[in-house]
């Protein structure tokens, strides 16, 4: 039982400190307005008591509303229980003052002076009750000098007939004050619901922002792993294609080697830009600004559709027309990716004729160029009608078309938007029966118009002919023989580990010149393995690693890095940057952490 007393007393005390503080708030934001009120009372008093009583009582009040603003202010930043009670005497004995004014007036020889009594002693309460309309006990407590002059006035018609009158004012004026307290309690209470509401909502709110990001967390492991689970075959289709390219071949074979080459580059940088995390979650693309060869760029496009559409019995015809530059800057991924979608929807939905593929540049400056890249077909056609849907997304003009091709209805509509993104748009003409054409128009910065200077092939001799020794980790028997293959046609001199357990054992033995470090591997993993050579105080501890995996994200790269380390390269490997690094090893750990590139350049294949 006293302990409950206890508890309940403490609660009455933090409602006061409530009370209190919630009265000098309201208080503290119309303590301007105190003035204004005061000079309004003295203005109505000037007609009835006179000038000197009016001014008397004007200065007065004005001195009361200094201290008690002065003292709540010091009370606003510090409001406890006992702050609590020193409030409202505070307030009390300075409402005082203003109750002087209504007595002046009952008492005064002017005969409006009665009435003007009643309205100030009417409207000082209602003063008090408006400001203090959440806190009715504190309230009660500053208003009561207006009650005390009340009562004096009321004791001075004691015996009169004018008693009774001034009686029944009393209930008329509490009836007023109840309803406006009333209703400001009704109506706060109904912000406490909405607010209360509104925090349920906020916590639900926070709730599912908390599934999202462990869907998300989720959703990077799980791309980590399909990273790495795409990426080792892909390895070992480029990399073959690469070994394959440096042999004796008809031109015939060359020529589909290039595109098995060409589409599987594309296929990788696609997937570089699925696994990027920021861009996902972000919901955009970033484009890459870079020279392209405009030649080079045109094979790559028809390449895979020269094949597809002569496969299929249609004749595939690409011109070059108006003014084309040699080399431009632009994302050479990106533009493939919206002509080849276009290349690829002719060839789906031509069964006979011819596919046109037409290239136009027209001359903007001397820095810019306008093309249009223009797919011409001569398949069924669409229907004006259909036309207006043609670009919403998860749409296809003819319902027969998915039972028979299949497709999610995506492709033109990613098409426009990445033409969008690049300052460009997509537009089509059809007709039924007669076919479609569809136009990507673009605008790009000129590099150069000549004719550029043919690139050297890139071989994995190392000037001075230097043969090095090369330690190959790698758990997946296909990229091993890639490796060692590649590096055999330059004489150098390679070993080979399974996992990291077996590569640490052979660097304990062997010295090596260069180390390449696979990450996900079984046993031991590539980055344990890094440590426990860097750490060992071997004869390798000091020798160049250069880590290799599948994954695209940075964290991957940067714990790569914080291993021990020296390079990161990609998977599929690019051997170019691999003959670079190599190149390097003579300079020693530092001049090998120079060629360290960021991951989006270091995974493109050569």
């Amino acid at each position: 039982m006293v302990e409950s007393d206890g508890v309940a007393k403490a609660f009455e005390g933090d409602q006061r400190a409530g009370d209190a503080a919630q009265a000098l708030t309201a208080i503290l934001q119309t303590q301007y307005l105190r003035y204004l009120i005061i000079a309004s009372w003295a203005l109505g008093l000037l007609g009835t008591v006179g000038l000197w009583q009016a001014v008397l009582w004007f200065g007065v009040t004005v001195a009361a509303g200094a201290v008690r603003g002065s003292v709540e202010h010091r009370l606003s930043h510090r409001v406890g229980t006992n702050w609590g009670v020193i409030f409202p005497i505070v307030a009390t004995v300075t409402t005082g003052a203003w109750a002087i004014a209504p007595l002046l007036a009952w008492f005064s020889p002017s005969d409006f002076g009665r009435p003007l009594a009643l309205a100030l002693i009417i409207s000082g309460y209602v003063l008090v009750f408006a400001q203090l309309r959440s806190s009715p006990r504190q309230a009660l407590i500053i208003s009561s000098p207006y009650g005390a002059a009340a009562a004096v006035i009321l004791f001075s018609l004691w015996g009169s007939s004018e008693f009774w009158s001034m009686l029944a004012v009393l209930p008329f004026t509490a009836a007023g004050l109840f309803v406006l307290v009333t209703m400001t309690l009704l109506r706060e209470e109904r912000i406490r619901a909405f607010q209360s509401h509104q925090s349920h909502l906020i916590e639900e709110l926070e709730a599912a922002r908390d599934k999202a990001n462990a869907a998300n967390d989720a959703k990077s492991n799980f791309l980590g792993v399909i990273s790495h689970e795409l990426r080792t075959p892909m390895n070992g289709v480029l990399g073959a294609a690469q070994l394959l390219s440096a042999t004796r071949l008809e031109a015939t074979q060359r020529e589909y080697l290039s595109i098995i080459r060409n589409s599987g580059d594309n296929l990788l940088s696609l997937l570089n830009d699925i696994l990027d995390m920021t861009k996902i979650e972000a919901g955009k693309m970033n484009f890459e600004v870079v020279d392209i060869a405009v030649d080079s760029l045109h094979k790559r496009i028809t390449g895979p559709f020269e094949a597809q559409a002569e496969a299929k019995g249609l004749e595939f015809v690409s011109t070059l027309e108006g003014e084309i530059p040699t080399v431009v800057r632009g994302d050479p991924l990106r533009v493939c990716q919206v002509v080849q979608n276009l290349l690829s929807n002719a060839v789906k939905f031509t069964e006979s004729g011819q596919i046109h593929y037409i290239v136009r540049g027209h001359r903007v400056s001397d820095q810019r160029v306008r093309f249009e890249f223009i797919v011409k077909d001569s398949g069924t056609g669409i229907a004006a009608a259909d036309l207006e849907r043609l670009f919403l997304p998860f749409t296809q003009v003819d319902t027969s078309s998915t039972r028979r091709f299949g497709g999610t209805g995506l492709g033109l509509t990613i098409a426009r938007r990445m033409a969008n993104i690049m300052g460009g748009d997509i537009t089509v003409t059809s007709r039924l029966a007669e076919g479609s054409c569809f136009t990507l128009e673009i605008e790009a910065e000129v590099v150069e118009w000549a004719k550029p200077v043919a690139a050297d092939e890139v071989h994995a001799e190392i000037e001075g002919g230097e043969s090095l020794r090369v330690l190959v980790v790698e758990d997946h028997p296909v990229n091993r023989m890639i490796l060692e293959a590649w590096m055999s046609s330059a004489s150098h001199v390679t070993s080979t580990a399974e996992n990291g357990q077996m590569a640490v054992e052979i660097a304990k033995d062997q010295p090596f010149d260069l180390i390449i470090m696979d990450v996900n591997m079984p046993v031991m993993d590539g980055l344990t393995a890094t440590r426990l050579i860097r750490d060992g105080g071997g004869q390798n501890a000091g020798t160049p690693i250069v880590v290799l995996s599948a994954s695209a994200r940075n964290e991957d790269h940067e714990a790569g890095l914080e291993a021990g380390a020296d390079a990161y390269l990609n998977k599929p490997i690019d051997f170019s940057a691999l003959a670079a690094l190599m190149g390097r090893v003579g300079g020693g750990r530092e001049a090998v952490a120079q060629m360290a590139l960021p991951p989006s350049q270091t995974s493109v294949a050569a």
